[in-house]
């Protein structure tokens, strides 16, 4: 039995001491939380895709199909397929079941997961941040990771209670991964459960493909660079890539839909990639190949088979994401979600949010970059090109700044526990100012504070309307704005995408429009009934049986159809005028959302 096969003593102690403090770095989070209410479960803050997928875990506990993943009651008559995966459902869906059976309340059931299942991937992420750290820099990075790590992860929201979208089931399996790796040449399962995380990341969605193909491409140059020390790696690595693709691929997808290739969700074309890749991974690092040029052949090979599957089977998924999406969509719903911006546009619209986003990622990639004056490490590169991945990401879309600060915890980590070295063995107020220093440029959130400081500073003339149009904005996602809507009698509702799933969420009304990109059908017609006149509305309101209308004029995207169209069916409500085929609803008056019942 060698080293790899066991986990000795010292390991076994490390891995309890880590936990126990990410458990504490998670109880400190849920205190903070709770003090304040749990205010994320009564208004979830414009986070449509938590609501919708409460509604998605309802209707599956309701009897709706494992494998059907329609939405009925948004779009037009019929509804749309979702892309997201029944793996994130499942666990939720488990946690609410336990809780109705303990409580004997669905409702309290329904608080109990929204409040434990993001808890419980925040104590994962922060546990695996901390482990990658200790691998990476040694036992003194583990207390900075935490502190560090933990706030980073607190304040980016992916974690906040109610967060029930996929992004931080993403982030836990993806540092999962990198942490597995880390530890993969002394664990002799790690390289198979980062394979599988990995695999994992990708089912969920696949906004990680980016990163997933840079753990591999990483996985597979180490071993061309280092066959002895990386060949089990390399091999355990795709067999559980491959395995777990396959598994997930026959678990989550009907057998009629296995000959359907879908871009944005786990399908057979991501099926076949993962196959082939991780089999071929594993087959080039079982071969004896002696020399590195042909390591790297066979592995250049494998690329070569991969790309033309792809162009030859997939094509369509060469295409840029939103590349068929209708160009109305695009200008009226695309080009104004914050998440999908560049770096570009955020440095022209708001500036001071830069340093919130990019600051300790930048930090951290100077850090990696002074590394290469000194003897490069395995360790290093895994960390590095993942960060300079995710860095990339969130220069095109700033949603990938989620995974680059949390990537920039690692390096930062171990510079504090560099400082804090320095400090113990040459005390000295420079030293010890230095090191406060470098605690503070470290933690994200100073970042933010500062950049909404300047923010601040910079509006500091421009009057109250706008944070009260701001205030109205945030009280069109409180939970008891639609009481008053879930009282009416069960109809279609015509409103705005960002009000959808609050809608269905708090209702049992269906509605067209939601902020997906699948549902184009459901989001046109709603654009075409807010944006052309009474009459052209009063056609769409009739011949889609719709019941109600719901106004929520602080809303954005209120304020954009408005401005789009001044003499269109929205402005006109907006402003008062409105068409005798309507009637305001009186229990709504004075309420952010305003409904009006056809006639």
């Amino acid at each position: 039995m060698t080293a790899a096969d066991t986990m000795p003593a010292e390991a076994r102690t490390s891995w309890r001491a880590d936990l126990l403090l990410a458990l504490v770095a998670t109880l400190l989070a849920l205190a903070v939380n709770a003090f304040s209410g749990f205010r994320d479960l009564s208004n979830a803050g414009g986070d449509n895709d938590s609501l919708l997928r409460l509604v998605e875990v309802r209707d599956m506990l309701a009897g709706q199909g494992w494998f059907d993943l329609h939405q009925y009651r948004m779009g037009p008559e019929g509804g749309f397929v979702m892309h997201w995966s029944r793996l994130v459902d499942a666990p939720i869906a488990a946690i609410i079941l336990l809780a109705s059976v303990l409580t004997g309340s669905m409702a309290l059931a329904e608080a109990i997961a929204q409040v434990l299942w993001p808890a419980l991937l925040f104590c994962l992420a922060v546990f695996f941040t901390a482990r990658a750290a200790r691998r990476f820099a040694g036992d003194g990075a583990v207390l900075p990771a935490i502190v560090i790590g933990a706030a980073a992860l607190h304040f980016i929201g992916i974690f906040s209670p109610g967060a029930l979208d996929h992004h931080n089931v993403q982030l836990t399996l993806t540092m999962a991964s990198l942490s597995l790796l880390l530890e993969a040449p002394t664990r002799r399962w790690a390289a198979l459960l980062s394979g599988l995380c990995a695999a994992l990341t990708l089912a969920v969605g696949m906004e990680t493909a980016p990163y997933v193909a840079t753990i591999g491409a990483c996985i597979a140059l180490l071993f061309v660079v280092d066959p002895g020390g990386e060949r089990r790696i390399a091999r355990d690595f795709g067999l559980g890539f491959a395995g777990v693709s396959a598994l997930v691929f026959v678990t989550t997808i009907p057998p009629s839909a296995w000959g359907q290739a879908q871009c944005d969700a786990f399908s057979s074309v991501q099926f076949v990639v993962a196959a082939i890749a991780g089999l071929g991974l594993a087959v080039v690092a079982s071969l004896n190949a002696s020399s590195g040029g042909r390591r790297l052949m066979s592995l250049g090979l494998l690329a070569v088979v991969l790309g033309g599957v792809v162009v030859a089977l997939f094509p369509q998924c060469l295409a840029a994401p939103y590349a068929n999406l209708d160009p109305r969509l695009k200008e009226l719903w695309l080009d104004h979600i914050d998440e999908a911006q560049s770096l570009f546009s955020l440095a022209v619209n708001d500036p001071a949010s830069v340093a919130a986003r990019y600051a300790t990622p930048l930090l951290a990639l100077v850090l990696m970059a002074l590394r290469l004056r000194g003897p490069w490490r395995r360790q290093d590169s895994l960390v590095g090109v993942l960060l300079v991945a995710a860095f990339i990401v969130s220069a095109w879309q700033v949603r990938g700044s989620t995974f680059s600060i949390a990537f920039a915890v690692i390096p930062l980590s171990a510079w504090i526990a560099t400082w804090r070295e320095r400090a113990r063995v040459s005390p000295s107020g420079s030293v010890s100012l230095r090191m406060v220093a470098v605690w503070l440029v470290s933690v994200n959130v100073v970042w933010t504070a500062a950049a909404a400081a300047t923010s601040t500073a910079l509006e500091a003339n421009e009057i109250t309307a706008e944070a009260k149009d701001t205030d109205l904005d945030a009280d069109c996602n409180a939970k008891a704005s639609f009481a008053a809507l879930a009282l009416q009698p069960d109809t279609t509702v015509l409103a705005i995408s960002n009000l959808g799933s609050p809608i269905l969420a708090y209702s049992g009304h269906r509605v067209f429009a939601g902020p997906y990109h699948r549902n184009i059908a459901g989001d046109l017609l709603a654009l075409d009934a807010f944006l052309g006149s009474a009459d052209q509305t009063k056609t769409i309101v009739a011949g889609h049986n719709v019941g109600l209308v719901a106004l929520c004029r602080g809303n954005a995207e209120t304020k954009l159809l408005a401005a789009k169209a001044p003499q269109g069916f929205l402005a006109g409500l907006v402003g008062g005028s409105v068409p005798d085929w309507l009637e305001p609803v009186a229990e709504t008056r004075g309420n952010p959302v305003e409904l009006y019942r056809v006639r």
